[in-house]
């Protein structure tokens, strides 16, 4: 059987992408973590170096590939030295532009997603809101219709680029309650009434600017309505597998970065005269941790392909995220521990892993949350299995 993760395209894909990755973005990440953000010119030579359209149909100005191909170049950036939230601040278009686009409306398509693939926008997604957490269909953003414009007055609350965002693909309520009440607005940066209230300070994916939004009737025009009103919750939730099985991504290629580095250490810091690697108990602690990498990767590669070929496996892309989490979060956990003292220094790549690990049980959907929905898809209910 050919393994489609390792085609000759692939494997340069996945070569060019470690060798940008470590000229382009590795050595500038620290900085970058300081600052809050990552300059907005970085978009621009991901795009001409032909990473940032990939996964995306050459059609609306994209690279190609499919959701295999851009899971490999989140593993090849981490796996340079890059970090999850690196590729959550670069890749956020990821999240911002697939409803656009599967509602196929030439204008936002020649407005926002072409010129985002190109690297000269920036596109975000708001959906969360300070009340509402996971609750999706809780949303209370109003947009109210006024002749050519729809009226927004709301707020939303940690929106993954909202400081540097040409503009934001938003959840609003068009209608009454429930999920059928709500629609998506791209609303521009530069509309009356719009504010990034705040940038929020985080404990990790700290070089990823993350923001509080508000609305103050902030017009809208009509034709940037995305699909058709009471449509929005649909388009979300469509879209979640896709995110979901990215945060996967993160998780198994986190956790594989992290295994690298502590087992590079383990032979190189000796301890007692001895090096690290040479103590059984620190040897079963890397292969624990090979086998929980390994386990969840191999999961996880074989749900997005089963996605990239069209496959729904909403169940499944939720199991995904969950076990690549928990996977995770053991990894740099034990590498932590396995550098000891060096791990817990700032300087120190694990550490930033550490961070920025937490914040994936909590994204795309808590882990609690998506225990929950598989239940109830896997038919674990009280009504029996369905």
């Amino acid at each position: 059987m050919t393994d489609r993760w390792n085609t000759p395209e692939r494997k340069d894909l996945r070569c060019a992408v470690i060798e940008f990755t470590r000229r382009e973005l590795a050595p500038q990440l620290s900085e970058w973590e300081d600052a809050g953000s990552v300059p907005r010119g970085m978009h621009r030579r991901m795009a001409d170096a032909g990473y940032l359209g990939i996964g995306f149909d050459p059609a609306v100005g994209g690279a190609g590939g499919d959701l295999v191909d851009s899971s490999i170049v989140t593993e090849s950036v981490i796996a340079a030295g890059g970090s999850s939230g690196l590729v959550a601040t670069l890749f956020t278009h990821g999240i911002a532009l697939p409803h656009i686009i599967a509602a196929g409306e030439p204008a936002l398509i020649d407005r926002y997603v072409r010129p985002t693939l190109a690297g000269e926008l920036i596109g975000s997604l708001a959906v969360t809101e300070p009340a509402g957490g996971s609750d999706v269909a809780a949303v209370t953003t109003r947009a109210i219709r006024d002749d050519g414009h729809y009226l927004l007055t709301g707020s939303k609350m940690f929106i993954t680029s909202a400081t540097r965002a040409d503009f934001i693909t938003t959840l609003v309520r068009t209608g009454g309650d429930g999920h059928d009440g709500l629609s998506l607005l791209v609303v521009d940066r530069d509309s009356p009434g719009f504010e990034v209230s705040r940038p929020l300070r985080k404990m990790g994916w700290q070089c990823s600017d993350t923001a509080e939004l508000s609305f103050d009737r902030t017009p809208v025009p009509v034709g940037n309505l995305v699909g058709a009103e009471g449509d929005g919750f649909v388009a979300v939730m469509q879209q979640f597998v896709h995110e979901r099985l990215n945060l996967a991504v993160h998780g198994y290629a986190v956790a594989d970065r992290a295994l690298t580095l502590a087992a590079d250490y383990a032979r190189d810091r000796s301890t007692f005269g001895r090096p690290l690697i040479d103590r059984q108990l620190i040897r079963h602690k890397l292969v624990t941790m090979h086998r929980r990498v390994a386990e969840t990767r191999a999961f996880t590669r074989s749900v997005i392909e089963r996605v990239a070929d069209g496959d729904e496996a909403i169940a499944d892309a939720c199991l995904a995220k969950n076990s690549a989490v928990a996977a995770c979060s053991y990894v740099v956990d034990e590498a932590v521990q396995i550098f000891g003292g060096a791990g817990y220094l700032r300087e120190s790549e694990v550490e930033r892993h550490y961070r920025d690990a937490r914040i994936l049980g909590i994204g795309g959907g808590t882990t609690e949350i998506l225990d929950d929905l598989a239940a109830r898809l896997l038919g674990y209910t009280t009504g029996g299995i369905k």
